[in-house]
């Protein structure tokens, strides 16, 4: 059972994401919040595997809230931004954190019930191009990029499939981008997270352009 923390100031809008969601076996709404401050104090006494969690509200906005509960190293939620623009640097500020994606608010119900499974399951919510399109568009603004000593340890094959998760490709389209099997793609994914210490595909997109290893045209519109 997947458990979820519902965080907006909106009281319509929560309840229209608990309908969708309490109408699926595997999804349990275990609590809602109207800010950030609740939500710390909701993920503290639930436990939820996902928070999603409203970008602006009072009290305490979301860019917060997510830098107070990822920055927890004993907490193992997973959080995804919900926000009403899709180019909204906030957002970008929030993947930076920690969160495994995001979805604007007017999101259809069946991306929102596939956007909590796929990253109940340690996966980042990467693959709308959208995505990729707003971390191109600020990572693009790092005018000196600060190389990473992490990406040092690398190697050149694990390089390679950096580049390719910073496209957004997922372990199958790498597998067969580079003949590999899906199995062995997913090794090398996990070794790069375990060396660069980064918690999913989000940071690690992240890192990929804010280290200069890949460069947003990389990227499609």
């Amino acid at each position: 059972m997947i458990r979820v923390l519902l965080v907006d100031d909106q009281r319509l809008v929560r309840a229209g994401f608990r309908s969708i969601l309490d109408g699926e076996a595997d999804i349990d709404v275990v609590a809602e919040a109207a800010n950030g401050r609740e939500a710390l104090q909701a993920a503290h006494d639930h436990h939820p595997d996902v928070v999603l969690m409203d970008i602006r509200m009072p009290v305490l906005d979301g860019l917060a809230a997510t830098r107070h509960l990822l920055g927890d190293p004993g907490v193992h939620t997973k959080v995804v931004i919900l926000t009403t623009f899709d180019l909204d640097e906030d957002v970008y500020g929030a993947l930076r954190a920690g969160a495994s994606g995001f979805l604007v608010k007017d999101t259809e119900p069946e991306e929102l019930i596939h956007a909590v499974r796929v990253v109940a399951r340690g996966d980042a919510l990467l693959a709308p191009s959208i995505t990729r399109r707003l971390i191109a568009e600020f990572a693009a603004r790092v005018t000196r990029p600060a190389p990473s000593p992490a990406l040092d340890r690398l190697t050149d094959r694990e390089r390679e499939v950096l580049s390719l998760v910073a496209a957004g490709l997922s372990n199958d389209e790498i597998a067969r981008e580079l003949t590999l099997s899906p199995a062995t793609a997913k090794t090398h994914v996990s070794r790069i997270m375990t060396k660069t210490g980064t918690r999913d595909r989000a940071q690690l997109v992240v890192l990929a352009y804010e280290s200069g290893a890949v460069t947003p045209r990389w990227l499609t519109p």
